[in-house]
C-alpha cells in the first residue's frame, strides 16, 4: 500500500518512500525492509536498529546470505573500514535471525521433467 496523504483542498498526495539497496544482494526496496549498519567514531561496524545513529551507514537486507556476504567484504567498501573478525562474527550471529530467501527458480524443472 503506497501512503498518501490528503491536502486541505482534499487531493490526495503519494508520500515519498525512501528507497534502499543492499550492499551485498544489490536489490532495492523500501527502507524499512533493510537493515542500516553504521561505522561508529572507533571505527566498529554496528547495528542501527532505529536508522537515526550518526556515521557512515549501508543497508543489508533481512537474509542470512546478504548477513554473510556482507560480514566477508561488502560491508568493507561500503563503510570505507576494515571489518575485524570479532565485529564478522557479531554481525553473523545478529544475520543468522533472518531466513534466507528462496531461490527464484526454487526447483521449478524438477517438478516438469518428473524428476526429485
Amino acid at each position: 500500500m503506497v501512503p498518501t496523504r490528503t491536502t486541505p483542498s482534499g487531493v490526495a498526495r503519494v508520500r515519498h518512500v525512501p528507497q534502499r539497496t543492499c550492499v551485498a544482494c544489490r536489490r532495492t526496496g523500501d527502507q524499512r525492509t533493510f537493515v542500516r549498519l553504521v561505522r561508529g567514531a572507533e571505527g566498529g561496524v554496528e547495528v542501527d536498529e532505529r536508522g537515526r545513529a550518526q556515521g557512515r551507514g549501508a543497508y543489508l537486507c533481512r537474509d542470512v546470505a546478504c548477513w554473510e556476504r556482507g560480514a566477508k567484504g561488502a560491508l568493507n567498501g561500503a563503510l570505507r573500514t576494515t571489518i575485524d573478525a570479532t565485529n564478522r562474527a557479531a554481525l553473523v550471529a545478529y544475520g543468522s535471525q533472518f531466513v534466507s530467501a528462496p531461490a527464484p527458480d526454487s526447483g521449478a524443472h524438477d517438478e516438469e521433467s518428473g524428476e526429485a
